[in-house]
């Protein structure tokens, strides 16, 4: 059986100002490196085999403190995990996107990528791993974006219902040819004292 243990990055400063990150290569804040020292150290209590990241700068660092505190020697960047590319609207906070684009800015071509395109990545990016990795234990460091696009396209019974948050466990296992989502956006890790 082949798991994939998808992470979303820690906190970054654009998070705490609700700025959509899209593409832009923004860095963890301090929180955000507290809380993947915190998840590191969750995940040190499990076997993991492997890491991948995202190129940007926020999953990278993620995976930085995980793979050292995992012993983990390479960490592979994978381009096909990065963030849904946010068009127009990277940078800006929603009172921005109304003032420049009115309420209905969601209906716009603004070049924000749609979900199609972050399933087909995300799902040839899964396909490899599955035949370089098989039956293995796979850390993914990516972003709530294309997690929640992945999962909903990997288990076809998997309904969305929050949004992720940062540093959390995403769960999904491969039985036989189907993909199940087993646990998602599992933070027990920011509660431990």
């Amino acid at each position: 059986m082949t798991t994939l243990g998808l992470i979303r990055h820690g906190s970054t400063p654009w998070n705490k100002e609700k700025r959509a990150q899209g593409n832009s290569d923004i860095p963890l804040d301090q929180e955000g490196r507290q809380d993947a020292y915190k998840l590191a150290g969750r995940l040190d209590d499990e076997e993991w085999d492997v890491i991948y990241s995202s190129p940007l700068k926020r999953a990278k660092q993620t995976a930085e403190i995980i793979a050292k505190r995992l012993s983990i020697q390479e960490i592979l960047i994978d381009h096909r995990i990065r963030e849904a590319s946010g068009g127009q609207i990277e940078g800006t906070i929603e009172e921005e996107r109304i003032e420049k684009w009115g309420v209905n800015w969601r209906d716009l071509d603004l070049g924000i990528e749609k979900q199609p395109s972050i399933f087909e990545r995300g799902k040839s990016f899964v396909k490899d791993v599955v035949i370089n990795h098989p039956n293995k234990r796979v850390l993914i460091v990516s972003h709530g974006a294309f997690i929640g696009h992945l999962v909903s396209g990997l288990d076809e019974g998997f309904k969305e219902v929050e949004r992720l948050d940062n540093t959390s466990v995403t769960l999904v296992n491969k039985l036989e040819e189907k993909w199940r989502c087993d646990l998602y956006n599992c933070t027990k890790h920011l509660t431990v004292k």
